[in-house]
């Protein structure tokens, strides 16, 4: 089991590691590269080969911005590829913190994808959910991982009830 994690920019880290730590706690193995779709095209088409060659069954790439990471990964490969769109922040004129559109427009560019080349799609910023998704896709040939994910889910049905999800009194 292994799950290549790709991203554009260092300044993804911190969101990234979302999904590392999901496949971490499931036990999964996955490598983590900083590349970007346009600056080292070459590299990262690379990288992606050695991915399948080294038996990684599942992509998940976060990208801001216009997008184009798990694009390009996509066309570049028939495993399944899951995109992060990332918030990406910068500063204005006056030194002042801007978020754009807040990743919508990564969110767009992700999950409208063209015909036959699709790429599943979390949340803004969501990568423990790309790392949620991962797992599940990669549950379905494992049945060791499909029994932990079951286990977790029964943990989360348990909090949730034991925390009121019965009902609450206001």
């Amino acid at each position: 089991m292994k799950v290549a994690i790709f991203f554009g920019s260092k300044s993804d880290t911190e969101v990234m590691k979302k999904a590392a730590a999901v496949l971490t706690e499931f036990g999964v193995e996955y490598e983590a590269f900083v590349l970007s779709a346009h600056r080292a095209h070459d590299l990262l088409e690379k990288t992606v080969r050695r991915m399948e060659e080294s038996g990684a069954e599942v992509i998940i790439a976060g990208a801001g911005l216009a997008a184009h990471l798990p694009g390009v990964i996509a066309a570049m490969t028939v495993l399944p590829v899951i995109g992060v769109p990332l918030e990406c922040r910068s500063m204005d004129s006056k030194g002042r913190s801007s978020s754009g559109l807040a990743g919508l427009d990564a969110l767009f560019s992700i999950v409208q994808m063209p015909p036959q080349i699709p790429v599943a799609s979390v949340g803004v910023n969501n990568a423990g959910n790309a790392g949620y998704l991962a797992v599940e896709m990669l549950a379905i040939k494992y049945p060791e991982l499909r029994s932990k994910l079951t286990e977790f889910r029964a943990r989360l049905a348990k909090e949730a009830e034991e925390n009121g999800g019965l009902g609450v009194t206001l």
